[in-house]
């Protein structure tokens, strides 16, 4: 009887897990509408290679039934509009976001609808090549990356890895880590970082929760007139709208930090939908948790929090608040036992207390002629940052080096897009207050002031662009200028910076594209507030820091899903600043835990990056995905010698890049990432000056190009195992970072001669601390939507 009941209760196990399996089925939704906003009624909409699909109804809005959980392709397409496909969409049981469609309109009268994917791997008109885009799903699931929508970016063509390769710097075709700037949804974030580099914007973990995301654009050249400051990359992310539906949301855990998001329909009546959505996410670390159970002395402490709350007030205007912000705090602790390499970056840690705040609100209106669109944004972030390095951290006594500073800005963007038959006009005006102070005490230069400063800055631009010779030739002319009422050397005329891009279809799946442009960044707060010892602002005078980019490109289509391009570029510096102290260009810095350009700084220097890259890129087709590109390059900069141009501390010549990934059944799939970079140059330490001013590491820049690092090589790979029940779904991977164990290259580092205890031997001297060898790191991670 015992045995017959255990059998009963094994057969009725088998069923239950049966059912949760066999019976789950789920629907996909969303909308469909022209770059206007305008809802497309009739449009088809479809799962490639199933009998699934689905039309829009007068509000735009499609759902397909029935579907069971997987990966999909999912294509829109409408009479007069080129069709768009969404690659690689990952439909769960629960929590699958909603996809909308923007379908560009074609000027060929068709007489049917021809579901067509030609050329759909495609870029904006604007910005033709030196653009990469990337889904969500591509984000979530790149191996290495603990979801750091940032860290992917790395990973893009022409992105140099940070030093060491552990900081999200985004370093673009030998230009430095400041030369980017960052949008979230047309608004600007200065800080997308934990820890930032202040004046830089780099740091070790990046901010962006990736449930937000609907997709995110890198450009490296060929900037959107639109954008004020880009001097190497423009980074774009685009947030997605909450559910409208239903309330749903995910919890997931990861090797250092847990996230909640939720979404859902506020004000929802008796409709199926709310014309009121928002997402919220908060987000924790415990790193250092895990740093002390393992006897490191470093505890990196972080929160962050984002938001989003879309309200469509009638169907031409939506109103849109969002934010995003940080709190942060590095300490360090003295380890159990002595330890040489631990005991140096002890003493050499710098202590990190940061917040950072960014909100905003925008309003959309969509004309009611149908002839254009108007945005309407108004933000203010704040970043406050106290750094500093310590004579002896373990007391914290004794400042060597303390920066606490707040910056504050507040920005009015104004954008309006028109189109006058088939010409598409977009320009727009912004204006800023800036506030800035900071309190500073360095003691190894021989420098203390206070400084508060603030000023408006002030730009416009606009924007032409129409297609040619039924749609084979596309033309693009724009132009920004950019004024301020602080520095001293600058108007609207003297940044006045035209841009030119082109793209032709001289034969069936081949394009030639090309773009030229000057830019213009302004110094950031750091050299603007900085003042001598009698109080003097002396960077007053400092200019604008110009590039001109000239990128000439070939692309070839081979399938609808997959691509090669090669692209030439060359950038080209002017009014650089560089260091009165060190000589040096500051591109050469910015790239670790420091505060950049506090310093007298003249904009005299000059620079050069020049090469050719080659990308193939294949979107989900046949279970296979990937990007794989080479980038050959030169980056030099010069100093206080205008005719001396010196390799940058980014110069390593060569950059291999490949990220793919395979979807095998039953919602299993493999991925991996390598990364790899030719020997780069550093700057050597001072070892004198150093000894002398211990623990402040002084590096010797009249030496930079004597000496370079080995090449940096790293793979590392992901397996993901997904499984959907009818309340939530449930995604476990496991992730490898370094599998081939390889060393990380990184400068010498030095330490105090020290004896088995620790004690100091006197004479002091310095001694180098052996480097650590590369490390094969597992890691685990869970994500529960619901």
């Amino acid at each position: 009887m015992q045995i017959r009941s255990k059998n009963i209760l094994t057969v009725l196990l088998m069923l239950l897990g049966s059912a949760l399996y066999a019976q789950v089925t789920t629907s996909v939704f969303g909308r469909v509408e022209d770059e206007l906003g305008e809802p497309l009624i009739g449009a088809s909409v479809f799962l490639e290679g199933t009998l699934l699909g689905a039309q829009t109804d007068f509000e735009g809005r499609y759902e397909i039934v029935d579907v069971p959980p997987g990966s999909y392709n999912l294509v829109a397409s409408y009479l007069g509009f080129k069709s768009q496909t969404k690659f690689n969409i990952i439909i769960r049981s629960k929590g699958t976001p909603a996809y909308t469609f923007i379908l560009e309109a074609t000027s060929e009268q068709l007489e049917e609808v021809v579901v067509s994917n030609e050329n759909v791997i495609s870029r904006p008109r604007e910005t033709p090549l030196s653009t990469q885009t990337l889904s969500a799903v591509e984000i979530a699931t790149y191996p290495g990356s603990n979801n750091d929508v940032v860290q992917v970016a790395q990973t893009l063509p022409g992105v140099s890895p940070s030093i060491g390769g552990f900081r999200n710097d985004l370093i673009i075709r030998g230009g430095a880590p400041n030369e980017t700037v960052y949008y979230l949804d047309g608004m600007e974030i200065p800080n997308i970082n934990h820890f930032s580099t202040q004046g830089s914007a780099g740091g070790p973990v990046g901010m962006i929760n990736v449930s937000f995301i609907e997709n995110v654009t890198l450009s490296t050249s060929a900037f959107n007139a639109r954008y004020d400051n880009p001097l190497s990359g423009a980074l774009q992310f685009q947030q997605r709208r909450g559910n409208s539906r239903n309330f749903a949301g995910n919890f997931r855990v990861s090797a250092s930090e847990a996230a909640l998001t939720l979404e859902g329909p506020l004000f929802k009546k008796d409709g199926e939908t709310s014309k009121t959505t928002f997402l919220a996410s908060v987000r924790r670390s415990y790193l250092q948790f895990l740093f002390q159970v393992i006897g490191l002395p470093f505890r990196p402490d972080y929160w962050d929090y984002q938001f989003k709350v879309d309200h469509e007030l009638d169907e031409y205007n939506t109103i849109t608040l969002m934010g995003l912000g940080s709190i942060d705090d590095f300490t360090a602790s003295p380890p159990d036992e002595f330890d040489p390499e631990q005991q140096a970056q002890l003493e050499q840690a710098p202590f990190i207390e940061q917040r950072t705040n960014t909100i905003g609100v925008s309003w959309r209106n969509r004309f009611k002629s149908g002839k254009g669109y108007m945005l309407t944004t108004l933000s203010n972030n704040t970043l406050v940052n106290n750094f500093t390095r310590y004579e002896n951290p373990v007391d914290e006594t004794g400042v060597l080096f303390n920066n606490d500073a707040t910056e504050s800005e507040t920005k009015l963007r104004y954008e309006l897009t028109q189109f006058f038959g088939e010409w598409k006009v977009s320009s727009g005006a912004n204006v800023q207050y800036s506030d800035y102070s900071n309190a500073t005490i360095d003691i190894v230069n021989n420098a203390a002031f206070i400084t508060e400063i603030d000023f408006a800055k002030y730009g416009l631009f606009a924007n032409l662009t129409r297609s040619f010779l039924d749609e084979t030739l596309d033309l693009s002319f724009g132009f920004r200028m950019d004024d301020d009422t602080f520095t001293t050397r600058e108007s609207l005329l003297s940044t006045f910076s035209p841009r030119v891009s082109a793209s032709y279809e001289f034969s069936q799946d081949w394009r030639v594209n090309a773009s030229m442009g000057r830019y213009y960044k302004i110094p950031p707060y750091t050299i603007l507030g900085f003042r001598n010892n009698e109080g003097a602002l002396i960077n007053q005078d400092a200019d604008y820091t110009r590039s001109d980019h000239f990128v000439l490109g070939l692309q070839h289509y081979f399938s609808p899903a997959s691509s090669i391009s090669l692209e030439g570029f060359y950038k080209r510096y002017s009014d650089y600043p560089v260091s009165v102290r060190d000589r040096v260009s500051l591109a050469n810095k910015g790239g670790g835990f420091e505060v950049l350009g506090s310093e007298p700084i003249e904009t005299i220097g000059k620079g050069r990056s020049y090469g050719a890259e080659l990308l193939f890129q294949q979107k989900l087709s046949n279970n296979f995905y990937g990007i794989f590109s080479y980038t050959w390059f030169y980056s030099e900069f010069t100093g206080f010698d205008a005719e001396r141009y010196l390799p940058s501390v980014w110069d390593s010549r060569h950059l291999i890049s490949f990220v793919g990934g395979y979807k095998f059944g039953r919602n299993w799939e493999f991925s991996a990432r390598y990364r790899f970079a030719g020997r780069t140059p550093f700057v050597p330490t001072d070892l004198e000056a150093t000894l002398e001013n211990y623990p402040e590491v002084i590096l010797d820049y009249s030496r930079l190009g004597e000496e370079k690092l080995d090449i940096f090589s790293q793979l590392d790979v992901r397996l993901d195992k997904k499984w959907n029940f009818r309340n939530f779904a449930f995604d476990v991977f496991i992730e490898f970072q370094n599998v081939l164990s390889q060393d990380i290259p990184s400068p010498p580092e030095y330490g105090l001669n020290r004896d088995i205890t620790g004690a100091i031997i006197e004479p002091r001297s310095l001694v180098e601390i052996p480097p650590g060898e590369g490390q094969f790191i597992p890691s685990l991670g869970i994500v529960i939507d619901f």
